[in-house]
Order: C-alpha cells, then structure tokens, then sequence
C-alpha cells in the first residue's frame, strides 16, 4: 500500500498490523535527542510560531548523518516518551525499529496513529531520499531535527488498533 504525507484519519483506519507499506512525501526525522525539545515546543505552544507542520506527518526514529539514514530502537525512553505528545499534535505514522509497549499501542490506537517498523537498509533509504532540510536545533548536528523528503520508504505496521505484531 503507498502512503502519502500528509496521512489522512482514513488512511490509518485503513492500516493494519502486517501491511507492507511505501512511504512518500515529506517526514520528519528525530530521536532522543531532539524529540523531547519537540515535545516542549507543542506542549508551550511554540512550534505554532515555526515550520513545523505535524498534522498528519511521520516522524522517523534516526539521526541525519552524511553516511544516510537508518532506524534507532524507538523503545529508548526519550523516544517511545514522545508518541503520546506527538500523536496528539498530529503525527500519524511513527517510524523506527523494535517493541513498543502496551500503553505506547494502547494510546496509538486512541489517537489514530500507527507505528511501523523499517529495516535497517541505509543505501535503499539514501536512493529514496529526494530532499533534506535542518528544520530546527541544528545544535544537536546530526541528531537535529530534519525534514525530509522522501519516495517509496518501504515499511511495515508493527502496531495498530491496539494490536502488535511482537
């Protein structure tokens, strides 16, 4: 199934645990470091005052390295600390790799999002990977947070409709 950003209420409805997706469009790309100062700016009220759009998005768990990207472990504190905030600021699909919790799929499902899971395939990823930006922190170099572009990100759902394929 193709996914485009931005993801659509219907769209995630629509997902289920096992579906084999194709990510295209823009997304966002954190992980410890900078996930939890995104949180602060949704939960101040100041990320109205920047590009930053999160309704509908996807939030990739991986750093922006000249080497390419490749998923993080989404279960580290800071990270799986930031599906709830998130969720409920918009993002639909949160991107990475290994086991979330219960509470983490609990609340997935009551804010209508999903968490999929990629393989650790940094060339493929580089290849699909149109455009990059620093959108803020830049600070945290390579664990900044970055938007990018991207076409055909293969994935799966690992969580949805408070189910879990672990």
């Amino acid at each position: 199934m193709k996914i485009l950003t931005p993801i659509t209420e219907k769209t995630v409805r629509d997902l289920h645990i096992g579906d084999q997706v194709l990510i295209s469009g823009y997304i966002y790309c954190g992980r410890d470091a900078v996930l939890p100062k995104v949180c602060n700016l949704i939960k101040t009220g100041e990320i109205a005052n920047m590009d930053i759009h999160l309704q509908g998005s996807v939030i990739f768990h991986t750093a922006v390295s000249p080497a390419g990207v490749g998923p993080t472990s989404s279960n580290k504190l800071e990270i799986e600390g930031s599906f709830d905030t998130l969720s409920k600021a918009g993002v639909k699909l949160h991107l990475g790799k290994g086991e979330i919790g219960k509470d983490t799929i609990k609340m997935l499902d009551e804010q209508n999002a999903v968490y999929a899971v990629i393989p650790p395939v940094t060339a493929l990823l580089g290849n699909n990977t149109l455009e990059q930006r620093l959108v803020a922190f830049p600070e945290l170099g390579m664990e900044a947070l970055y938007e990018l572009k991207v076409k055909d990100y293969p994935a799966i759902i690992a969580a949805a409709h408070n189910e879990s394929i672990y």
